[in-house]
């Protein structure tokens, strides 16, 4: 096993040199933040129940701030697609509430989300633009070998036990076993969450694996409720097994598919720098205010795998903040620190977490600070670390 995982990590290290080698002049990165520059007006973008508004956006390059307005009767989430990668997004704006967001965007063509997932697409065509190009012309890769290969090894050995886990379930749910199901279900989740900082940007897989009923049109009974969570909705709100192997079968191949993913898929210093930001706005934003797991109430040990997750990235970038910025670099140290701390305070006397049904507005409203905190901390590295 000591000799797989080293030919492994072999294998790993060198294929990331020869992409960062051949790839690393088509690296496009954001033109840096300066104190005294004027905040860009946002584009709003207003979400019906079933288009946006305006539905065609063309926009420079560079760094650029959107409005999301939900005009519908419904939760919405927001994305610009890069194909199937998402760019960016916003999740869980709730009916007549808007959010805005701030997006690096290289020149080129980009879909937009418009609520439910099974609303038509609108489009972003994003010009050449002077800030585009002086941002693409300050791009190194030395520094971030050793990190973009590191973090390939963990994405493969943390898919694999995905998948490991995920066949546990469907053993189990072929044997009709429903306490053991259950526990298999939950015990499933952690592994993808230690992956979806990335893992939840391929949004055809994330769509299959991990989508909520809230943002299709048929919740539970939308031929698209699939994965995780349409196997939770069995399990913990109908407590039956029954019916749920077709789903288990289809949840370890879209899994075995997103490791394959994962193993090829072009890691950047851009993209590895924007990971735990994106995923600690997320919890604060979205799951932790709304809840993830709606029928099984798991969700504090789901954050805590989130945050494991996190810091595996943030242990990476750290040699180069402790050069650049180690400020900063304690700074978001401790923002990850009160983070675990606040998650450790719910335990219960065995322990474990509580249901988080159980878990009061107060407890849930210091969470998500704490996230918001950490994500303004991760926020700051690339203009930290910049590109030498």
């Amino acid at each position: 096993m000591a000799r797989t995982n080293r030919t492994l990590l072999n294998l790993c290290v060198a294929g990331s040199a020869l992409l960062a080698a051949a790839g690393g002049g088509a690296f496009w990165y954001a033109v840096q933040q300066t104190a005294d520059r004027p905040a860009a007006a946002a584009t709003r973008v207003t979400v019906s129940a079933g288009a946006c508004t305006p539905n065609t956006l063309t926009l420079p390059g560079g760094t650029r701030r959107f409005e999301i307005v939900n005009a519908s009767d419904r939760p919405i989430e927001w994305e610009i697609l890069d194909g199937v990668m998402v760019v960016a997004e916003r999740e869980n704006i709730a009916p007549g509430f808007h959010q805005q967001m701030e997006v690096p965007l290289q020149p080129g063509d980009y879909d937009i989300t418009c609520g439910l997932l099974s609303n038509p697409r609108g489009h972003l065509h994003v010009t050449v633009s002077e800030e585009a190009s002086a941002a693409a012309a300050n791009v190194t890769l030395k520094d971030f070998l050793g990190p973009l290969s590191e973090y390939r090894v963990y994405l493969v050995l943390e898919s694999r036990k995905a998948v490991q886990a995920a066949e546990a379930l469907r053993a189990a749910i072929a044997a009709n076993d429903l306490p053991a199901a259950q526990a298999a279900w939950r015990a499933a989740r952690l592994p993808y969450r230690h992956v979806e900082p990335l893992a939840y940007r391929l949004s055809d897989l994330e769509n299959a694996i991990d989508p909520s009923a809230a943002y299709l049109a048929g919740r539970e009974a939308d031929p698209g409720f699939t994965g995780y969570h349409r196997i939770e909705y069995g399990l913990f709100a109908e407590e039956s097994t029954q019916g749920l192997a077709p789903a288990a079968d289809q949840l370890v191949a879209d899994l075995e598919t997103l490791g394959a993913r994962l193993k090829e898929m072009t890691l950047t210093p851009e993209l590895l720098m924007s990971l735990p930001g994106a995923m600690a706005g997320q919890l604060a934003e979205a799951q932790i205010p709304a809840g993830e797991d709606a029928y099984a109430g798991d969700d504090l040990p789901e954050f805590a795998a989130s945050l494991e997750g996190i810091r595996k990235i943030a242990g990476l970038l750290g040699p180069m903040l402790e050069g650049a910025d180690p400020a900063l670099g304690t700074e978001i140290g401790d923002a990850l620190g009160r983070a675990e701390a606040g998650l450790a305070k719910l335990r219960g006397a065995d322990g474990g977490y509580p249901p988080y049904g159980s878990v009061p507005q107060e407890a849930r409203d210091a969470l998500a600070r704490d996230m918001a905190a950490l994500q303004a901390g991760f926020d700051r590295i690339e203009p930290a670390i910049g590109m030498n």
